[in-house]
C-alpha cells in the first residue's frame, strides 16, 4: 500500500471518528430536547450530562476540526440547560462563529442570552438575544423579543417594554407585560391585566417569583399584589404568613406604618408556623425600639418569654435578646450611677440597649442618666455624645455642656483633632471592666431556661442595620467620634 493511499485511509477515518462524535452528540440532544417537551425531566437530565461527553470529546480530540465549534455551543447549550450557567458562557460565545440562522446558532445565542442575563449582564444578553430577533424560527423569534423586553424593563426603559409586549398574545409574557406596565406608571391598566392572569392561572401556580420581581420595582404596588393573590387565590396559612412578612420587610423603610400592619396580620395568619412566629419577633422588635424607659421592657420580656417556650428559628432568637433585655433591666433598675463604677455598668447597659435590643429612645435615657446621676464620671462626655447621636433633642443645651464643663475631656479633645493623652487609658480600663463583666456572666443565661439545642445565649452587643456607633466603645478600637450634631 502506498504511503499516500494510507495517508488517505487516516484521514477518512479521523474524519467519521469525530464526525460519528458530533452525530452521537446531536442524536443525544434531539431525544433530550424531546424527553423535556413531554415532561420526562429526569430523562431530559441524564441526556444532556451525555451530550457534554460526547461534545468535549470532540472539542478535545478534534479542537481544529470544522465540528469544533459546534461542539463547544452544543456543549454550552447542554450545560445551561442543567443549569449550568458559569461553565457554558465560554463554550456558548462560539455561537457567533456558527453560520446565521442555523438552528445551533440560534439555540446558542439565546442560552447564552438567558446566562449572561441570570450573571446580571443585561447588555450582554441583549447583544445575544438580538442575534435571533428576526429569526425565522416563531419559537426562537418568540423567545428573543421575550427577553429583550425583559432587558429594556431590567433597564428601567419600561414604556419601550410595553410597546414590545403590547399586541403579543403570548402568555409567558402577560408577567413581563404586568411588571413594566407597573414600571411605566400605568398601575390600572397593570392590576386590570394582572386580575386577569390570577383568575385564570392554575392553582398549582407559584407566584413568589412575580411578587419578589415586582418587590424589587416597587414594594407598594408588590404589596397590592399580595393583597389580590390572597384575595382571589387565598393560599395556604403558611405561604399566606410568608408572604406577608416578606411584605412587612419590604416595606418597612417606605411604609414604616403598613409593615407594622403586615406583621400582624402575618401572625395572625400564620399562628404558631415559623413565619407567624418570625412575624411575632418582628413585632417585638419595634415595640422595644418605641421604648424610652426600663420600666417599660416588662411586656417586652413577657412576649418573648412566650416565644422562648416554642421551639424553632424565632425561638433561639428570642433567648439571647429576652437576655441582653432582662442584662439592661436589671442594671438599670439596680445601679446607682454614683456608685463605684456605676457610671461604667450604666454605660455598657446602654450600649446594649442600643446594639442588641434596637432600643435607641431607651439608650439615649441610659446614655443621659449618667451625665445626670454622675457629672463628673471622665465617661459623662461620651455618653452625652451617644445620647445625642441617637436623639438629638436638647442639642442646644448638650452642645453648652460639652462646651462648658467637659471642653477639657479627651474625647472632645479627639473631636476638635488635638492630642488626647488620656484618652487610651479611659478606653483601656472601659474595655477592661467590659470583659470582667462578661466573664462573671459565662452562660448568658436567662434564670430558669436551659440551654437549647445544646447552645448558650450569647449576650455580646450585637450590630443592627441603620445603627452606628457614637463613639469609639468596648473592643471596637480605632472607630472614630462623632460630633455632636
Amino acid at each position: 500500500m502506498s504511503k499516500c493511499l494510507a495517508g488517505l485511509i487516516l484521514l477518512l477515518l479521523g474524519g467519521c471518528v469525530y464526525y460519528n462524535g458530533m452525530y452521537n452528540a446531536n442524536r443525544l440532544a434531539r431525544s433530550a430536547r424531546k424527553a423535556e417537551r413531554d415532561g420526562r425531566t429526569f430523562e431530559a437530565a441524564n441526556l444532556w450530562g451525555q451530550v457534554i461527553i460526547r461534545a468535549e470529546s470532540v472539542s478535545v480530540r478534534h479542537p481544529d476540526s470544522k465540528y469544533a465549534d459546534q461542539a463547544a455551543v452544543l456543549r454550552g447549550v447542554a450545560l445551561a440547560r442543567l443549569g449550568q450557567c458559569d461553565p457554558a458562557v465560554a463554550p456558548l460565545g462560539h455561537a457567533a462563529l456558527l453560520a446565521p440562522g442555523t438552528e445551533l446558532a440560534e439555540e446558542g445565542a439565546l442560552a447564552l442570552g438567558r446566562c449572561t442575563l441570570e450573571a446580571g449582564d443585561a447588555a450582554a444578553a441583549d447583544l445575544a438575544f438580538n442575534r435571533v430577533i428576526d429569526s425565522r424560527n416563531p419559537t426562537h423569534r418568540r423567545e428573543a423579543r421575550l427577553q429583550h423586553a425583559r432587558v429594556l424593563r431590567l433597564a428601567g426603559r419600561y414604556q419601550e417594554a410595553v410597546t414590545l409586549l403590547g399586541d403579543t398574545r403570548d402568555p409567558q409574557a402577560q408577567e413581563d407585560l404586568f411588571l413594566a406596565l407597573a414600571g411605566a406608571g400605568r398601575t390600572a391598566e397593570a392590576f386590570t391585566l394582572m386580575d386577569t392572569v390570577i383568575a385564570h392561572a392554575d392553582s398549582t401556580r407559584s407566584w413568589d417569583a412575580l411578587v419578589v420581581a415586582l418587590g424589587r420595582q416597587n414594594p407598594a404596588h408588590a404589596s397590592s399584589l399580595i393583597d389580590r393573590l390572597i384575595n382571589q387565590r387565598p393560599p395556604a396559612p403558611e405561604l399566606r404568613a410568608r408572604w406577608l412578612l416578606e411584605d412587612a420587610e419590604r416595606l418597612t423603610l417606605s411604609d414604616s406604618a403598613r409593615a407594622t400592619r403586615r406583621l400582624e396580620q402575618a401572625v395572625q395568619a400564620g399562628g404558631k408556623t415559623p413565619d407567624g412566629l418570625r412575624a411575632r419577633l418582628r413585632l417585638t422588635r419595634r415595640s422595644l425600639a418605641r421604648v424610652r424607659s426600663a420600666a417599660d421592657l416588662g411586656a417586652v420580656s413577657d412576649s418573648l418569654q412566650a416565644l422562648n417556650e416554642i421551639a424553632g428559628v424565632a425561638a433561639e432568637e428570642a433567648i439571647p435578646l429576652r437576655a441582653a433585655l432582662e442584662r439592661v433591666r436589671g442594671v438599670a433598675d439596680s445601679t446607682d450611677v454614683a456608685a463605684a463604677q456605676g457610671d461604667l455598668r450604666l454605660f455598657l447597659a446602654a450600649e446594649i440597649a442600643r446594639d442588641s435590643l434596637g432600643a435607641p429612645a431607651l439608650a439615649a435615657t441610659l446614655f443621659r442618666r449618667i451625665v445626670e446621676g454622675s457629672p463628673d464620671s471622665p465617661y459623662a462626655p461620651k455618653a452625652l455624645l451617644a445620647a445625642q447621636q441617637l436623639d438629638s433633642s436638647g442639642a442646644d443645651s448638650a452642645h453648652a455642656l460639652l462646651s462648658e464643663r467637659y471642653a477639657a475631656s479627651p474625647y472632645l479633645a479627639l473631636l476638635r483633632g488635638e492630642e488626647a493623652p488620656g484618652y487610651q487609658p479611659l478606653e483601656d480600663s472601659l474595655r477592661t471592666f467590659a470583659a470582667a463583666e462578661a466573664a462573671a456572666r459565662p452562660s448568658g443565661r436567662v434564670p430558669g431556661r436551659r440551654p437549647v439545642n445544646g447552645r448558650e445565649p450569647e449576650l455580646a452587643p450585637r450590630r443592627r442595620p441603620g445603627v452606628s456607633d457614637s463613639v469609639t466603645t468596648p473592643g471596637r478600637p480605632g472607630r472614630r467620634l462623632q460630633p455632636v450634631p
